[in-house]
């Protein structure tokens, strides 16, 4: 059973950055992988895709969050990053990432990120 495991959330000021890191509990073949990508669920709302990056590379957010985050990808180590700059108090969020094979989707457990002003 593959797990995805999740980590850089936390708390931080408004204008602020984080770093989530997402990886896979074992190795998925490079091969296999399809998408992967960022949602995100604010308290009372709706969970939103934030970002997605595909096999090739091709990215897309979010209006949200454009030029603001970026998603990349490493698929030797299974894992995706979402680097998010200049964070706003409506980015906080627990924020779940997955990625795709052909088969299956993986989901990860989630992080907080809590943006103070």
């Amino acid at each position: 059973q593959v797990q995805l495991m999740e980590s850089g959330g936390g708390l931080v000021q408004v204008g602020g950055s984080l770093r989530l890191s997402c990886a896979a509990s074992r190795s998925i073949f490079s091969i296999s992988l399809n998408d992967m990508g960022w949602y995100r669920q604010a308290p009372g709302k709706p969970r939103e895709s934030v970002a997605v990056i595909t096999r090739g590379g091709s990215t897309n957010y979010a209006d949200s969050v454009k030029g603001r985050f970026t998603i990349s990808r490493d698929n030797a180590k299974s894992t995706v990053y979402l680097q998010t700059n200049s964070l706003k108090s409506e980015d906080t969020a627990v924020y779940y990432c997955y990625m795709t094979t052909n088969v299956n989707v993986y989901w990860g457990q989630g992080t907080q990120v809590t943006v103070s002003s």
